[in-house]
């Protein structure tokens, strides 16, 4: 019997189970956040879970430690998105669902200054590696859809970005506030209208 027809053992498949609650949680975790907050009690994130708050604890024993796992588990998902779209979508539409999820991990991201309380060389090295790292993301999905003639190709990312942060800055402040919504006119003021159709030029 071949190495890839071993069945795994039982040590794997607990290391499995438990790769997969962890991502069971931070998913959960994260659209709670988005919901309510990082302040959302423990209990609601479970029932979101569909696992034990003994789960969560065990996972993460302090808010903080839960807060930056989320925050690195958007991260990660945010960095890796031009790799998982399908091929043939749209650029434009690549970069509104992008932006949009941009959006909801700035919920936690704007939450990690409070979670992490005095570590401020924690908060800043967090900061800066979210700078980093999604910057570059921003930049080709721009470019991309700059290239596909449905936006404007004058928008430098980091002033997009900024944009984007700033709009969202209210959310916790104002509950009313619909930061999607003013997101969505930012986008549409970045699109490009589409050249006439050949035949239909104005005389």
């Amino acid at each position: 019997m071949s190495t890839a027809d071993t069945p795994p053992t039982p040590a794997a498949r607990k290391r499995s189970d438990v790769r997969r609650n962890e991502r069971k949680l931070l998913d959960a975790a994260a659209a709670v956040f988005v919901r309510t907050g990082i302040d959302a009690p423990v209990r609601e994130i479970a029932a979101e879970s569909g696992l034990g708050m003994g789960t969560i604890y065990r996972h993460f024993p302090t808010r903080a430690d839960l807060v930056v796992a989320v925050f690195r588990h958007q991260l990660d998902a945010l960095s890796a998105v031009t790799h998982a779209e399908p091929a043939g979508g749209a650029p434009y539409e690549v970069l509104r669902r992008w932006v949009h999820r941009f959006a909801d991990f700035l919920v936690t991201k704007h939450g990690l200054a409070e979670a992490l309380h005095s570590d401020q060389a924690g908060f800043e090295a967090l900061h800066n590696e979210f700078v980093e790292r999604l910057l570059p993301v921003l930049d080709q999905l721009l470019k991309a859809s700059a290239a596909a003639g449905s936006t404007r190709a004058d928008v430098r990312a980091y002033d997009f970005m900024l944009g984007i942060g700033n709009l969202c800055i209210g959310v916790g402040t104002f509950p009313d506030y619909r930061a999607h919504d003013m997101i969505d006119l930012l986008l549409d003021g970045l699109a490009q209208a589409a050249p006439p159709a050949a035949g239909n030029e104005p005389t």
